[in-house]
């Protein structure tokens, strides 16, 4: 298996990279906490293991934004912070495994080959376009002709909605349960309002892309 390894004591570092790569797996070793997240999520492995307390970014919020990005490669955490609120945690950042400080190598492997027989989830874009419209969703941030766009959260959560849907028809319903989680009908024009002031922000970088299908919804696309 690719493996990368995201820990910042040399020592411990170079111990799990060479024992990885005598049971014949190809290893690479990140010390940093954001350097480790920009290669985990523009580079294909198929394990990670993650160090809790790194520098530039600590290995939950490094996990936590894999996963908000949508990068599903199995996980396990290599850490000294074993309590039970610790593993909780770290599970629930989106963690497969907990293995704690110190450890065996046999069971670091053992945990190792039994993530890699673990069916892998199919990859997530984490970068979503249309036309010169960007949304890079590990940095939380959107783009257009070269012009950053504020939005707010709700605001991304409605964009990136109707991106992942590109030249879909988008539903009311259908942004009211998947953005709102709304499984009834407010009697509101929420949804209306919003899309408004989405349009305004997009509009101000180049012609229209959201169009309103009249009387079933929504879609973006790219100009004709």
């Amino acid at each position: 298996m690719k493996i990368l390894l995201i820990e910042d004591n040399r020592e411990t570092a170079d111990y799990i990279f060479h024992g990885l790569q005598e049971k014949g797996h190809v290893a690479s070793v990140s010390q940093d906490g954001r350097e480790g997240l920009f290669r985990a999520a523009s580079e294909s492995w198929d394990m990670l293991i993650v160090d809790r307390l790194l520098p530039s970014m600590d290995g939950l919020a490094l996990v936590h934004t894999l996963r908000g990005g949508g990068v599903h490669t199995p996980v396990l955490f290599l850490t000294a912070l074993g309590g039970i609120d610790d593993r909780v945690a770290g599970l629930n950042a989106g963690g497969d495994d907990y293995l704690v400080k110190p450890f065996a190598f046999a069971e670091l492997i053992a945990r190792v080959d039994a993530l890699g027989r673990r069916p892998h989830q199919t990859a997530v874009e984490t970068v979503l376009r249309v036309a010169d419209l960007e949304m890079d969703l590990l940095a939380r941030s959107v783009r257009r002709a070269g012009r950053t766009i504020e939005l707010q959260p709700r605001e991304f959560r409605l964009l990136e909605y109707l991106m992942r849907h590109a030249e879909q028809l988008v539903t009311r319903t259908m942004l009211l349960e998947n953005v709102w989680d709304f499984h009834f009908d407010p009697r509101t024009n929420i949804v209306e309002s919003h899309i408004s002031r989405l349009r305004s922000k997009l509009n101000k970088s180049g012609i229209e892309l959201i169009h309103t299908i009249r009387g079933s919804g929504y879609s973006i696309r790219a100009p004709a």
